[in-house]
């Protein structure tokens, strides 16, 4: 059975790398509809189970889309829509992995700034503004991570790169976020976060692109220097904490 099973999966394997690679060569483009299952089987010469199995697969993994009553479609393939599986990834991860996911953030995060420092325009400035005014009047955890996934998600998209841009927005963990917030409030360092989006949105202001990094940088790090207490700690790790 166990042989069974690994020959099933190195099949429907197959099965999603043959369709993506007709999406790949524009054989299949944005929004087409996909021949049916029984079709696509004959053609690439693998099982209707097989098939089924790729095609499930490539829906959840963004790829593809089941329209009720109209067959299978190929998505618009837009970052944010191919990416979604990795903001649930985020969103759910604890401990060392939550720290990995933090540093990789610590990595892109401060590009994202520099590149927005050469980019933002004034309407985009005054939002930042707007929301860093917000923050700091917020009552709630929950309300202050609104505000704050709004500041970080109006520098990405100014970085003017979607795929970057949706990397981050999976990055950005509201779970995470506000379990980050409620504990900086806990440890009354309220005054200083809002002094390192303070210093971001300087630079931005001043268009200064290794200032944007260096403040990004601070920021993230300040947030990798709590997470990694946290994960030091034994309930980091209990169910329902």
């Amino acid at each position: 059975m166990p042989d069974e099973t690994a020959a099933r999966v190195t099949v429907t394997q197959r099965a999603v790398e043959e369709i993506k690679a007709k999406i790949a060569t524009g054989e299949l483009e944005p929004g087409q509809r996909l021949p049916t299952e029984r079709d696509l089987a004959t053609e690439l010469g693998l099982s209707r189970s097989s098939m089924r199995e790729a095609i499930r697969a490539l829906t959840v993994m963004g790829v593809l889309e089941a329209r009720h009553g109209a067959g299978i479609y190929v998505t618009q393939l837009e970052p944010g829509d191919l990416l979604e599986t990795f903001g649930v990834v985020a969103e759910i991860s604890r401990g060392e992995t939550l720290m990995h996911l933090v540093q990789v953030r610590k990595i892109l995060e401060p590009a994202a700034a520099a590149a927005a420092a050469a980019r933002i325009d004034e309407e985009g400035l005054t939002h930042l503004r707007a929301e860093m005014t917000a923050m700091e009047r917020g009552t709630t955890a929950e309300e202050i991570v609104g505000h704050d996934l709004e500041f970080h998600r109006i520098i990405t998209e100014a970085a003017g790169n979607p795929v970057l841009g949706a990397i981050l927005g999976g990055l950005n963990s509201r779970t995470f976020r506000a379990r980050v917030w409620r504990g900086y409030r806990e440890e009354g360092v309220f005054p200083r976060t809002f002094s390192e989006h303070d210093q971001i949105y300087r630079a931005l202001v001043e268009r200064d692109p290794d200032g944007a990094r260096v403040a990004a940088a601070v920021h993230i790090g300040a947030v990798e220097d709590w997470a990694r207490r946290q994960a030091a700690d034994d309930d980091w790790a209990r169910p329902g904490d």
